[in-house]
């Protein structure tokens, strides 16, 4: 069975090796057609540190981790603003 592969904006990234991820899933309401928004929070092994808050990030379904830690960031597809500023600056 293929893993699950989910894309969303970390929203913390105070633990060592982890990030917590928020994903939103957008669907319409079933009476009243109205798009809702469902938020859902993953947390996710980055064993690097490199994510930062506000990164956009594809994040994997794994074997567990730890307790709660059942998906591993595989790759960052956006950065936050002001890590793009800090980048641009140091270079």
């Amino acid at each position: 069975m293929p893993r699950k592969v989910l894309v969303g904006k970390v929203v913390s990234n105070k633990m060592d090796k982890t990030v917590v991820v928020a994903v939103e899933n957008r669907f319409p309401h079933r009476k009243y057609e109205k798009q809702m928004v469902e938020t859902r929070k993953f947390k996710a092994h980055d064993p690097e540190n490199k994510c930062q808050m506000g990164d956009v990030v594809r994040i994997e379904e794994c074997p567990p981790v730890s307790k709660d830690k059942k998906w591993q960031v595989i790759e960052i597809t956006g950065h936050s603003i002001s890590n793009a500023a800090s980048e641009v600056s140091s270079q």
